[in-house]
């Protein structure tokens, strides 16, 4: 650049310069383009309680907990019903959109959860003098109390994972320095006993724990348990190992590396099941985050159909950004809502970096992921969410931003999609038995064309189960694709019979959301409850 003169050629370095900076920052503002999907505030106040853990009950209620032992929250209790006149814990009505305060007694800090097929929330364990604690509550129920049982659980559990089994109970796995497991209710010869669990103990992390394992009831009544980067197939029938599989490349995926995990959709007529699990971090993630050293996240996810007969393998895929402490749920489209988390960090107080704003859709089928539009609000430590029978999804932020409640519109309820969306007029009944006929009418103007060959290529009808959130886990989250066994249409009318799943490990007994989905649209969800219908 001899020829050119002084000031010429610095701004010719800038040009470059500027160029260089654009072509390489592309690819990542690329990844950034939203997808979809909307937010919007349900809560505009600061109500105080941070969502660590989070259910939703059969009722359109919301239960959500926090630790009973923190600073006063924003909504007050009665007086009368307690020596203090604030809630730790808050009751959202999805319907009404109110928000409520709810009382529980001791702390629910570190627990799991879920909902038993006889009409109650059972929430084990927790910190401090109530690890052994069992609480239950049963619905519907109008601002009553839970029964807390202080001898409920024979083995103290903090960050345990809890799976309900085929017959209603409830086997609850692992904890803090426990390498074993339990189950509920007992019976009047077990009420002390625990089964040893080595597994648990030879996957232990890099602080001397295994915390919160992935367990994931497999159609075949056994359990999938995942920790860190190992995985079996287990009968907790007879306490023995079936299957072992290869390790899962890369990061160490549980707390405190909290990667995610859920059981793909089930399809009634196959026996096939896979996991897919994302993010997480490195084994030391915890410990060099408490000295100051956020390591980045992990951006890859694993999927393992565990029940291939010949020997599976991890399929590897990358997401466009790393995640910890991201949440995963099971739309009922069948697709997986990636959110919440980090870029850098561990779980923990005050050990994450960099918040993830923008949520993730996962097409398992495609193997895609989509970016969608990003929230305005950090949730990290202690966030939690949940899927709303009108298949929006409920989130709450974590400590950082504590008292924030909104709700994420997944792309398939955009205005554009209403006239597509199927209207589920009436069911049959409400009660859906096993391996039986069910029978639903819904209404969808535009698609009287074709033969019910190719309706049904456009419909589908699934089942999902409300899951108990915590740390990353959606405990007890499945969705299932019924079997079509005969459509009628008219007019936009439809009479749809479906074959319910074969088994209660197919499907647990208990309450699930029913929806029709119209070329990936879904319909509002209707409560069915699945159970055994004696002959």
């Amino acid at each position: 650049m001899g020829f050119l003169k002084s000031s010429e050629r610095v701004l010719v370095y800038v040009i470059v310069w500027a160029l260089l900076f654009f072509l390489i920052s592309a690819p990542a503002a690329a990844e950034k383009r939203s997808g979809g999907g909307q937010w919007k505030h349900l809560i505009k106040k600061n109500w105080g309680v941070s969502t660590v853990n989070m259910a939703l009950l059969h009722n359109n209620k919301v239960l959500i907990f926090e630790h009973s032992d923190f600073d006063p929250s924003n909504i007050s209790l009665p007086f009368e019903r307690s020596k203090y006149c604030w809630a730790h814990s808050i009751e959202y009505d999805v319907v009404k959109k109110k928000l409520g305060p709810f009382q529980i007694q001791t702390d629910t800090w570190c627990s799991s959860g879920g909902i038993a097929v006889d009409n109650r929330l059972v929430q084990t364990g927790s910190t401090h003098e109530v690890y052994l604690f069992l609480r239950t509550l049963s619905i519907p129920c109008n601002f009553c109390d839970t029964i807390e049982s202080r001898t409920g659980l024979a083995n103290r559990r903090l960050y345990a994972s809890h799976q309900i089994l085929p017959d209603g109970r409830i086997i609850i796995v692992g904890g803090r320095r426990q390498f074993n497991y339990e189950f509920i209710p007992k019976d009047r010869h077990e009420h002390e006993s625990v089964y040893e669990f080595p597994f648990l103990q030879e996957t232990m992390g890099a602080n001397g724990n295994n915390l919160y394992p992935f367990v994931h009831l497999a159609p075949d009544g056994n359990l999938f348990i995942f920790a860190n980067t190992r995985s079996i197939l287990f009968d907790y029938v007879n306490n023995r190992v079936v299957r072992r599989y290869p390790d899962m490349p890369g990061s160490s995926r549980n707390y405190p590396s909290s990667g995610s995990s859920v059981l793909l959709p089930l399809d009634v007529g196959s026996g096939d099941a896979e996991v897919l699990i994302c993010g997480g971090g490195a084994a030391t993630s915890y410990s060099e985050a408490i000295r100051g050293n956020y390591l980045t996240a992990s951006n890859t996810c694993g999927r393992l159909k565990f029940t291939d007969p010949d020997d599976p393998e991890w399929r590897m895929e990358k997401m466009p950004m790393p995640r910890v402490m991201g949440d995963m749920l099971l739309l009922p489209t069948g697709d997986v809502l990636i959110m919440n988390g980090a870029s850098k960090g561990s779980a923990g107080w005050d050990l994450a970096r960099d918040p993830v704003l923008y949520p993730l859709l996962y097409n398992p089928l495609g193997s895609s992921f989509e970016v969608l539009t990003p929230s305005d609000t950090p949730r990290l430590y202690h966030s939690s969410c949940n899927v709303l029978p009108d298949g929006r999804v409920l989130v709450g932020a974590g400590n950082r931003s504590s008292g924030t409640l909104d709700a994420f519109s997944p792309p398939y309820l955009a205005t554009e999609n209403d006239e597509h969306r199927p209207f589920i007029a009436s069911l049959v009944s409400d009660v859906m038995g096993y391996g039986r006929n069910f029978t639903l009418i819904f209404f969808l103007e535009g698609l009287d064309y074709g033969t019910n060959e190719e309706i049904q290529q456009l419909l589908s009808v699934t089942i999902l189960a409300p899951s108990f959130t915590t740390h990353g886990y959606s405990m007890n989250q499945r969705l299932v694709r019924l079997q079509f066994v005969e459509v009628h249409s008219r007019s936009g009318i439809y009479r749809i019979t479906v074959k319910a799943p074969p088994t209660g490990a197919f499907a647990p007994p208990g309450y699930y959301l029913l929806f029709v989905v119209h070329s990936g649209i879904p319909s509002q969800g209707k409560w069915v409850k699945l159970i055994q219908i004696d002959q």
